[in-house]
């Protein structure tokens, strides 16, 4: 059995659980592979309920949860995720650290990745969203980033500024909001290269796996393009007289 089968089965064990005990049952953190494999199960499942979070609206590592009867829809604090803030314990002699450290550090703990959400980097502080079972391990054992020693704290949530992204807009003319159109225009680049990589199933809109290059977008989508960025698709600010749609785009920038 492969891994992806191996995920269809859990799904649907837990989409089970949920069902016939009524109570709230959940996923690790699922990349934007499993998170459209998870939207493909689920979709066969009638009557199931259920929300994906990662800790914050922009997150990218998402982990399910399926909903009892007693849980509003979309409520995704029955999850069980926590906050770590991750910081220097001299500040003056820390290291320039990046993303890849603080995870590489954490990997190196024997921490599985499925159980570490995405990793928020506030100066040479890390926010790290992880499932809640971590949090005591996680505090106790991590204490060296690189060549810097650090301490953790449990947060109680992430700070606003960090979870409020930053985006830059870019506006421009296309003959269509088709997906390979507006990508092209959100990272600077021709149809031609972006045709692959939609093809090659590198692009996700709202967390489902998308390889048709026509596929429409549609007001506040959300576009990931592996390795290169995501955007928000605002929509379409007006037509040229020749008939090309002026469209705008809110590109996430570090």
């Amino acid at each position: 059995m492969n891994e992806e089968e191996v995920l269809i089965g859990r799904i649907q064990d837990l989409a089970e659980q949920c069902y016939h005990r009524d109570v709230p049952a959940h996923t690790e953190f699922l990349t934007l592979a499993e998170q459209d494999l998870f939207y493909r199960t689920v979709n066969k499942i009638p009557g199931v309920r259920y929300v994906l979070s990662g800790g914050y609206e922009a997150a990218e590592r998402k982990a399910a949860l399926f909903l009892p009867s007693y849980a509003e829809d979309g409520d995704a604090s029955m999850l069980p995720i926590a906050v770590v803030r991750i910081s220097p314990l001299n500040e003056k002699f820390a290291d320039a650290l990046s993303h890849r450290d603080f995870l590489g550090s954490l990997m190196n703990l024997g921490v599985e990745r499925y159980k570490l959400g995405d990793i928020l980097l506030d100066g040479n502080h890390a926010y790290l969203i992880c499932m809640a079972d971590m949090v005591d391990y996680i505090c106790a054992e991590l204490k060296r980033v690189r060549h810097t020693s650090v301490y953790c704290e449990i947060e109680t949530g992430l700070p606003e500024e960090l979870t409020e992204p930053k985006t830059e807009r870019k506006e421009g003319s296309v003959a269509s909001v088709r997906l390979d159109a507006v990508l092209s225009l959100a990272f600077n680049s021709s149809r031609s290269k972006m045709v692959p990589l939609i093809e090659g199933g590198q692009v996700f809109i709202n967390g489902k796996l998308v390889t048709s290059p026509s596929a429409p977008l549609k007001e506040e989508d959300l576009v990931t393009v592996r390795h290169m960025g995501k955007f928000r698709y605002v929509g379409v600010q007006n037509q040229t007289k020749k008939g090309r749609l002026y469209v705008a785009v809110e590109r996430f920038v570090s």
